[in-house]
């Protein structure tokens, strides 16, 4: 294998990696009620791999896509071979440490890094298709399961973080208060759920207070979405051969969700809430902060004035974070501006749509950085967040 490049800064933290779910993840962690539903890769009469939901092949996880979803290392030339080959082109080519603990350990060494958050790939793409709450609460319950396991013999070093769906915020709620005692340092969800309310919505304060009771932040995470969250105005523009379009805009959504925290009033109920906004690049905070407070002071304002006695940006100051991309070649100065106290950094690894340079693109940003700055983004604000 071609050595994959080493940081040369120590204590680094990756604030949003991620990995590749074993195939039969939930016909093992589902509860026997619903493993005869159970997501599962299958072949088609191709012999590409599709994405079995809820008992019907996916319409969009088709025709070897799930084979192209740990391409992040070939596209840097990087190929690590298997010994063992399954047939399953998702597994056979899967980067080093994408689907086993003891090989993340070894790719944390060799790039001098610290630690890693851990995210799901397949259960951020194929909820997108989810039809029955119940039965994707009880995946998300299977993988905050496994994601637990995945990390227990890491010395920490592997950091679980669980998946919530908010269609149903009492069971999210009592989803998240499981996996944290069960060892999640944080939750998420994705940017939609299946009952159609902003993500905000007073419905969902109930999953934010508990997550702010029990002191580990919430992450707002962009996946796929259903075909009814696609923009409209280009008509139907949610296939895959839209894909450079819909991935260059997927951060809308999380921007989106972000802000209907402030419509809704949330940082003034729950002052010790703190809210990560993740995988949407970083750049565009300044602007958008700027914004916010412009039309918070605005007669369009009025209503969230009533909700929020202080600016938008003192709110983002007080109890949020932002994850950036490590190849934002105009982040440095946005850092400086908004202070190097909010900002994480994240290598998507190992997802093709972001570049597999991420530790010398790091490198890079980092060296652009005030030197008191350069430990907070690094990892020190992710070891403050997360409490590690």
């Amino acid at each position: 294998m071609k050595p994959l490049p080493r940081l040369s800064y120590d204590g680094a933290i990756d604030a949003d990696g991620h990995v590749l779910e074993p195939p039969d993840l939930w016909e093992h962690y589902l509860e026997p009620k619903y493993r005869d539903r159970a997501v599962r890769l299958r072949k088609d009469e191709q012999g590409l791999e599709y994405v079995e939901i809820e008992g019907r092949p996916s319409r969009v996880l088709k025709g070897g896509f799930p084979a192209g979803l740990g391409l992040m290392d070939r596209r840097g030339g990087i190929v690590y071979e298997r010994e063992e080959k399954t047939g399953l082109l998702y597994q056979d080519m899967a980067p080093l440490g994408a689907m086993d603990p003891a090989e993340r350990i070894r790719r944390l060494d060799m790039e001098n890094i610290a630690a890693a958050v851990l995210y799901p790939t397949l259960s951020i793409l194929w909820i997108a298709e989810a039809e029955d709450e119940d039965l994707l609460q009880a995946h998300l319950r299977a993988y905050n399961r496994w994601i637990v396991d995945f990390c227990a013999d890491s010395g920490g070093r592997l950091i679980p973080v669980a998946q919530v769906s908010l269609g149903d915020p009492e069971a999210a709620e009592a989803e998240l208060r499981r996996a944290v005692a069960a060892g999640c340092k944080s939750a998420f969800a994705p940017t939609f759920n299946l009952a159609r309310r902003p993500f905000a919505a007073t419905e969902h304060h109930r999953v934010f207070a508990a997550a702010a009771e029990l002191g580990v932040p919430f992450g707002i995470h962009p996946g796929f979405e259903p075909k009814w969250c696609a923009p409209g105005r280009y008509g139907d523009y949610s296939s895959m051969k839209y894909g450079f379009f819909l991935n260059v805009t997927a951060g809308d959504a999380v921007r989106h969700a972000f802000t209907s925290f402030f419509q809704y009033g949330v940082f003034e109920k729950l002052p010790t809430l703190q809210l990560a906004v993740l995988e949407c690049g970083a750049g565009w905070i300044g602007y958008w902060l700027d914004r916010m407070d412009s039309v918070y002071a605005s007669p369009q304002g009025g209503p969230v004035r009533e909700l929020l006695p202080e600016l938008p940006s003192s709110y983002f100051h007080r109890q949020c974070f932002i994850s950036a991309d490590p190849d934002e070649a105009s982040l440095a100065p946005v850092i400086e501006a908004i202070g190097p106290e909010k900002f994480f950094w994240a290598s998507d690894f190992p997802h093709p749509d972001h570049p597999p340079e991420y530790v010398p693109c790091l490198e890079k940003l980092v060296d652009g950085l005030p030197e008191p700055a350069r430990p907070l983004v690094l990892g020190d604000n992710v070891r403050k967040v997360y409490r590690l």
